[in-house]
């Protein structure tokens, strides 16, 4: 490595006994900064194995790598300079008890590590089973295009359009739906806060925008800031920006105003809706706006007919009370199949229908997955993010269950100019995964003294990722090659004693994400089609009475504990714990430190790092967004010493332009005060009521 990559401060300390490892003395925190900040923008791009499947909470591979690297590695080498050297700890077992998409796993595999995954959902370990599981490419591509060939012409056929130019069929790449409402008056009243529903997504630079007139429902041609607007068709002026919906209220004609929940169906069913724009795509590549006609409603009374008429695969799970999945339930949506229109439902039909008939296990699981996926993006919670960008906004792009008055419906098939299609996401997700465990490539940093900055070029720093997924310990320890994925609890894990030298892990939320109300959606699906080989698809939902997630703090800290607990018992005296966490509440770092203090560990170091992009949802609505997760490095009470006193953290961040918030400052001292408090045996509570002051005092710190 040159000089210039050692050219940041790093996190001193001052004990350099020879049993610390490399991540207790310092960690490179600026340069995986840097690293993080440029792989959150397209995560399934530089970490495509990580992306193969949702998960909600997706941490970033180069920090991982990070981590691990350091939990592992000798304490005398330095992480950074090691960080693009090929490894071979053939030696070492990592486990990750929350292990979520796998980027434990892949990470340590990377470096050569044996990794031992375990998740309690079963849609976690389906996934990283099928992206850690190495198939042949060609014949994964083979047996696509036969599938292709099966069911594209069928399903293709109901998404098409009459060219009003030529009169000819061609392809409709998304409708436009807006759920309706009817009120006490008798009004039906269109669910829209605003009349443009096409933009680009750089409107400053392309100002163009399609406007939808509330008199004759034709499209206008306008900007997209017009505050004034006469119709080109029916000459009725309006206002493109004032929809009679504004935030949770709804206006009438007569200037009644009504809450949106008031006025929902009471028949027990979902809001009805109105199909009023297609975006079709003709021969030559042309993308053309079109109001819909006969024909676009004979096709969606065909899809209903030949709906009623088959026998598909569908769901019939409902969906279960719970903190994410009541905001559905509120507006009648009870069961998972009520998320798709009657189209969507026949051609994900016909389509799973097909993937079931492919006869080897591998390959069929590997396109069960892709299925999957693609559910995320053909569904009536999806909405249009606009022209220039990939248009479908899927429905967990704000991790909650959000009923979207504004829908947009795909095409399941899709075509070249699709988004979140079957065949894009083929292309696009399963593909690229594939190919990244043939060449599993970093990011390239160009860490000049005076202006750090990423470069455009990939090295490859691990060689090819050949693992066998095993459920099985006796498998796992005695072969090679072997990654153990394990669905269950993690509290009650089947390993011995002292074999695992570092667990790396990031904990669930305790009180924003429910993981597993969220999963059911594709668990409804799946459960059903993988029951026989698969054992934990045979519960009745993705909830398990061993999760960790409570409201509570004091039933997460708990619940964590008894994972931590376990953890401990598996670790080897002389290994670490090290996860990631952030959290803007006094209470969630105080159960973090109750679970710790419970299980038997001392935090010995703690480091800010890059988490996620301020603009990701859902934090781009708050006021306050985090940027940095705290890396929490924790020993084994009896063989813990004090390492690290880190003053400068933020300031090492802010040199290569990481801005932070007041919330991440109160995350980098909440960190710091960990080590003290479990080293002057702090109890609980009165660390609460420092974190508290910390937290009062931490804009005062900031501005002095």
């Amino acid at each position: 490595m040159s000089a210039a990559h050692t050219a940041f401060a790093e996190a001193r300390v001052a004990d350099h006994s020879s049993t610390a490892r490399s991540i207790e003395r310092r960690f490179p925190l600026a340069e995986i900064s840097l690293l993080a900040e440029r792989e959150s923008w397209r995560k399934e791009i530089f970490r495509p194995i990580y992306h193969i499947h949702k998960w909600w909470a997706n941490r970033l591979g180069s920090v991982f790598r990070a981590i691990v690297l350091g939990a592992i590695g000798d304490g005398e080498r330095d992480i950074w300079t090691g960080f693009y050297e090929k490894h071979n700890f053939f030696d070492k077992i990592v486990l990750d008890p929350f292990m979520g998409s796998g980027t434990t796993l892949g990470e340590a595999a990377k470096l050569g590590a044996k990794p031992i995954g375990c998740d309690i959902n079963p849609i976690s370990t389906f996934a990283v089973t099928q992206a850690l599981t190495r198939v042949d490419i060609g014949e994964l591509k083979r047996i696509f295009l036969a599938i292709e060939s099966d069911v594209k012409k069928e399903i293709s056929s109901y998404y098409t359009t009459l060219d009003p130019e030529t009169g000819e069929q061609i392809a409709v790449l998304y409708y436009f739906w807006v759920k309706i409402v009817e009120t006490s008056t008798g009004e039906v009243i269109p669910l829209f806060s605003s009349y443009i529903f096409s933009k680009n997504a750089y409107p400053q630079k392309k100002p163009a925008a399609k406007i939808l007139c509330p008199q004759c429902w034709r499209i206008n041609n306008g900007r997209y800031d017009a505050e004034t607007l006469t119709c080109a068709h029916c000459h009725q002026p309006f206002n493109p920006q004032q929809g009679p919906v504004q935030g949770r209220y709804l206006t009438d004609k007569s200037g009644h105003t009504f809450a949106v929940k008031d006025v929902l169906p009471t028949n027990g069913r979902p809001p009805q809706h109105r199909l009023y724009a297609l975006l079709a795509l003709r021969a030559n590549g042309e993308k053309i706006y079109l109001v819909p006609q006969a024909w676009d409603f004979t096709l969606l009374e065909r899809a209903k007919e030949a709906l009623q008429r088959l026998s598909l695969p569908l769901p019939t799970m409902p969906l279960r009370p719970g903190h994410n999945t009541n905001q559905a339930r509120n507006y009648h949506y009870l069961y998972w199949r009520d998320f798709f229109n009657d189209r969507q439902l026949l051609c994900l039909g016909i389509l799973l229908q097909r993937i079931l008939q492919i006869p080897d296990q591998a390959m069929h699981d590997q396109f069960l997955c892709l299925f999957s996926t693609t559910l995320e993006f053909n569904n009536l919670f999806c909405s249009f993010k606009g022209e220039g960008t990939g248009a479908v906004r899927p429905l967990f792009s704000h991790h909650i269950l959000k009923p979207e008055r504004n829908v947009l419906e795909n095409n399941v098939w899709g075509t070249p100019q699709s988004s979140g299609s079957f065949s894009r996401l083929f292309a696009t997700k399963l593909l690229k995964a594939k190919q990244y465990l043939d060449e599993p490539f970093e990011l390239s940093l160009d860490a000049e003294e005076e202006n750090p900055k990423i470069v455009s070029s990939h090295i490859i720093a691990s060689a090819p990722l050949n693992i066998r997924v095993t459920s099985s310990w006796q498998e796992f320890s005695t072969q090679p090659g072997c990654a153990l994925v394990l669905n269950g609890d993690s509290a009650k894990l089947p390993i011995p004693d002292k074999v695992v030298d570092a667990v790396v892990t990031d904990p669930p939320y305790f009180d924003f994400i429910h993981y597993s109300e969220l999963s059911d959606f594709f668990f409804a699906w799946l459960a059903p089609v993988l029951t026989k080989d698969y054992p934990f698809f045979t519960r009745l939902s993705s909830h398990h009475e061993g999760e960790v997630q409570n409201e509570q703090p004091a039933v997460f800290a708990t619940n964590l504990t008894r994972v931590f607990r376990e953890s401990c018992r598996v670790l080897k005296d002389d290994g670490l714990l090290v996860f990631s966490f952030h959290h803007s509440r006094p209470d969630g770092w105080a159960a973090i430190y109750q679970a710790l203090r419970d299980s038997g560990f001392h935090v010995t170091a703690a480091y800010p790092v890059y988490a996620e992009m301020k603009g990701a949802s859902p934090k781009s609505a708050t006021k306050e967004p985090i940027s940095v997760d705290v890396i929490l490095v924790c020993k084994k009470s009896a063989f813990a010493s004090r390492l690290q006193e880190e003053a400068d953290a933020s300031q090492k961040l802010k040199r290569v332009g990481i801005k932070l918030s007041k919330t991440d400052h109160f995350n980098i001292r909440a960190g710091l005060l960990l080590i003290t408090a479990s080293f002057s045996a702090m109890e609980p509570c009165q660390l609460k009521e420092t974190l508290n002051r910390l937290k009062e005092t931490t804009l005062l710190h900031i501005v002095s």
